[in-house]
């Protein structure tokens, strides 16, 4: 079995955190999203996986190469041109990009899995696969109920009493929609899926390659099998997903580095002041960090690598991406902090230099220059 993961596109509703990094290269638990999936699906023994990739494809790249340290193999396809000597995204849709790959090389030879690169699953692939084909299946989609209010944001489906979809809707408003199953971003296709996918142009699979499914009458289904399913669609998803994996609600993905305190784990290299500093966990303070004294951080929060909390500092609830410093004597509470932007659990953005920003942050990699009786009680 084959899988592809779809990569290409921008990540705009997660924006900040997508400035300078790919969607599927947001860490969960200090690892990108990706990761989970790739590991995922080698479980299953898929051995070959293509990912397409456009926007901050190097970052991708550069972080999975050929895939050997996963135990698979890695292909990429990238979608785009270089104008002026300078790399020019250009995502050709979801189905075209699946075109785009075979075409060059063929490779949608056998049944492939096709996920979104921006979730972490624990589906039991193996399983999905087998209804697949007990069904005589050309394609089929992994469904789940979400609530009414959330149906504007996925492909909603309707299905007969046999479990074939007999209405596709992407993204309809909550008025417009059918039901409230909603498209996982978890596909099954048959080699002659790609038949009905124009060459060359953009084709997308929820708004193209699905209702032209139903509309033909072709064998469609949905599959709907029990499975955690952690999707980061906006700001807010990603901030609650953090909350809930550090309160312990996913057993299987466990908080990483060692476990110094009840409640506290850190990485390697950390500076801690720990007889004027407190923590109430869940908390992880990342590798090369270092925290000041009568500083308070009150979890669940995650403090990525490199940063460093100026004294009397305050972190509730928060996240702080790689190598933030908090100025001292601020706090930031349920916020995002990452590179030059901040972002509350409700999307609310702030640029570093706004004027109305509440707290200031710089990067932890420019020197400070400390007091000469300046000291750290080490760990």
């Amino acid at each position: 079995m084959k899988a592809m993961i779809l990569a290409a596109g921008k990540g705009t509703r997660v924006r900040p955190l997508t400035y300078e990094l790919p969607k599927p290269m947001i860490p969960v638990l200090g690892k990108p999203v990706m990761a989970y999936l790739i590991e995922h699906l080698a479980l299953h023994g898929v051995a070959d996986v293509m990912i397409n990739v456009s926007y901050l494809h190097q970052k991708i790249q550069d972080y999975f190469e050929d895939g050997h340290r996963f135990g698979v193999n890695i292909g990429y396809s990238f979608e785009g041109d270089i104008v002026d000597g300078n790399i020019v995204p250009h995502a050709v849709g979801s189905a075209g990009g699946m075109r785009k790959i075979q075409d060059f090389s063929g490779f949608f030879d056998e049944t492939t899995i096709v996920l979104c690169g921006d979730a972490i699953i624990d589906l039991d692939i193996t399983r999905a696969v087998k209804e697949h084909k007990e069904k005589g299946a050309l394609a089929s989609l992994v469904t789940m109920q979400v609530p009414m209010d959330k149906v504007s944001g996925y492909g909603i489906v309707v299905t007969n009493s046999e479990g074939r979809i007999i209405s596709f809707q992407e993204k309809p408003t909550q008025l417009e929609a059918r039901s409230n199953w909603a498209s996982t971003g978890i596909y099954i296709f048959e080699p002659e899926v790609l038949d009905l996918i124009p060459s060359g142009s953009e084709f997308d699979i929820g708004s193209d390659l699905f209702p032209l499914l139903v509309q033909r009458g072709l064998p469609f289904y949905a599959i709907q099998h029990p499975f955690n399913w952690i999707d980061i669609g906006v700001v807010s998803d990603y901030w609650l997903v953090m909350q809930q994996m550090m309160q312990g609600f996913f057993p299987s993905m466990p908080i990483p580095g060692k476990q110094v305190r009840p409640g506290v784990w850190v990485g390697l290299n950390v500076h801690i002041d720990w007889e004027h500093t407190q923590i109430e966990g869940p908390v992880y303070i990342g590798s090369g960090s270092h925290i000041d004294k009568n500083t308070r951080i009150v979890g669940p929060t995650w403090i990525n690598n490199g940063c460093h909390l100026q004294r009397d500092t305050t972190v509730i609830r928060s996240i702080l991406f790689d190598y933030t410093r908090i100025a001292q004597g601020y706090a930031i509470e349920d916020r995002i902090v990452c590179g030059e932007y901040c972002v509350d659990r409700n999307g609310r953005m702030m640029h570093m230099d706004d004027d109305n920003c509440d707290i200031i942050w710089t990067d932890a990699r420019e020197k400070v220059v400390y007091p000469q009786n300046y000291a750290y009680a080490r760990l």
